[in-house]
């Protein structure tokens, strides 16, 4: 998709459970797989990527559905440390 449509038209919207596998996926899509065992070891593509459960995405969505698909995680996920690291991954790595 990134070459396709340029890197600078896509965002990534991720949705893992935890802080520490969002953290991975994010920093696979912006600066490459740091385990180096996927197709993107060592391609920084610096896609723009959010969690769902970020303000910014959260915001951009219709508040019922949101609350229908994703709201009931919000109350067993981490959401603070999952926002901290995506938000920390995103800053650091993203080019667009």
């Amino acid at each position: 998709m990134a070459e396709k449509y340029g890197a600078e038209n896509c965002i990534v919207l991720i949705g893992g459970s935890e802080a520490e596998s969002s953290e991975l996926a994010a920093e696979t899509v912006t600066a490459g797989d740091p385990t180096f065992a996927g197709p993107l070891a060592g391609v920084p593509l610096g896609l723009k990527v959010y969690h769902a459960v970020e303000p910014e995405f959260k915001e951009s969505v219709d508040e019922d559905v949101y609350d229908d698909q994703i709201g009931m995680m919000e109350m067993v996920l981490e959401v603070d440390d999952i926002v901290e690291a995506v938000s920390t991954i995103r800053n650091e790595h993203t080019q667009f």
